[in-house]
């Protein structure tokens, strides 16, 4: 019964993906059906859902502890399934673009859900094992959806691929109904402010701390996926494009898994970051050589696999109560929407001004800063 429960929550997190997903990969086609609103106002219909975790990331994680992880996941899977559906029919750009707002919120709900039910499955002896299958849902949807997306929107239009998000999230809810305990009663939370809640969450070195690294991960990570296969020679940029994703996930549910019986948690993310150090300086002195600069590129996506899931794993292991960890689950998605908000722009216009330097530098830099977090929150623990 728990390996179901386990797996039915990591399905419900595929399906949190896809409402990203779904329209990043369609984005020639979404111009195509709104051609008066094209470049940066279809990116605005991409990247909104990712606003609304930027904002009130850390306060869906009090919102979880009052109203119940079943409850809220529920919902959002029935709110998430409601939008599809009503997005298939194509609405017009302004409505479509009301539409992810209540998308946002039920993406949200269900990232911060997911850890804490996904942890709560497993002893702590496979702990790191469900939380790193968690930490995939996000490159496995990417890679699932750039595949199969386009070619099912070409054929039987854009709205068939958003029925079939639909049917994903309500097939979950109803495995999730079946599976996910009861709610326990309510506790008597105290009142804070919002700005108290990011006191109490940022200035936790237990709570913020898998947030804090995450946030390094996924400043380079979408951005390196995004921008590297089109900065390398373009008979190597399909192979990168597609091997980078597929090597981060194998990477990750493998080695990774294997190495947390040996390390913790918050050492595994410093090795990643390490790792990633080292291979961003072989791409640098490997650059123009194209068999070259995909091996690289492939080592940088499995040390950044391995910090992606050993991030998650670091929730339970520095967090043992469920309050806590829905706290740190909701750092995690605000600091996690900030990276992937804003690390893409920032690579491009530095490799538009000083190309693979830059693109190095940028590497290092990040991978550097999570290295030098992880050891300044440790710190404050001992």
């Amino acid at each position: 019964m728990r390996v179901l429960l386990a797996l039915a929550i990591w399905c419900a997190g595929l399906g949190a993906a896809a409402q990203f997903g779904k329209m990043s990969v369609l984005y020639d086609q979404l111009g195509l059906a709104y051609p008066a609103h094209q470049g940066v106002e279809i990116g605005i219909l991409i990247s909104l859902i990712g606003t609304i975790g930027l904002i009130f990331g850390t306060t869906s994680g009090r919102i979880v502890m009052a109203r119940g992880p079943r409850r809220v996941m529920l919902g959002a899977l029935i709110l998430g399934a409601v939008v599809s559906l009503l997005q298939s029919l194509m609405l017009p750009y302004p409505v479509m673009l009301a539409t992810r707002i209540p998308e946002g919120i039920s993406h949200l709900a269900i990232v911060v859900v997911g850890p804490t039910a996904i942890a709560a499955t497993a002893t702590p002896r496979w702990q790191g094992l469900v939380m790193t299958l968690w930490g995939s849902f996000f490159g496995l949807t990417f890679t699932v959806l750039g595949l199969y997306g386009p070619e099912i929107a070409e054929t039987h239009g854009i709205g068939r691929l958003f029925q079939y998000h639909a049917i994903w999230l309500l097939l979950c809810a109803a495995g999730l109904w079946l599976l996910m305990p009861r709610d326990p009663p309510r506790p008597d939370l105290p009142q804070q402010s919002l700005l108290n809640l990011h006191l109490t969450t940022y200035r936790s070195p237990t709570i913020a701390a898998p947030a804090l690294g995450f946030v390094c991960y996924t400043v380079t990570y979408v951005a390196i996926l995004t921008l590297l296969p089109h900065a390398v020679q373009p008979a190597w940029s399909t192979t990168i494009a597609v091997a980078m994703p597929l090597v981060s996930i194998l990477v990750s549910l493998t080695l990774g898994v294997l190495l947390l019986r040996f390390v913790t948690a918050v050492r595994l993310v410093q090795i990643g970051f390490a790792i990633t150090i080292l291979a961003a300086l072989g791409l640098f002195a490997t650059w123009g050589h194209g068999p070259s600069e995909t091996i690289f590129a492939c080592v940088i996506a499995a040390s950044m696999g391995i910090a992606q899931g050993a991030s998650f794993a670091a929730i339970p292991q520095l967090n043992p109560s469920p309050e806590h960890r829905a706290l740190a689950a909701g750092a995690i998605a605000q600091l996690g929407n900030l990276g992937t908000t804003t690390g893409t722009p920032m690579l491009a216009l530095i490799i538009a001004a000083s190309g693979i330097t830059g693109l190095t530098l940028f590497l290092i830099t990040f991978s550097a800063l999570g290295i030098a977090l992880h050891h300044w929150q440790a710190r404050r623990r001992i």
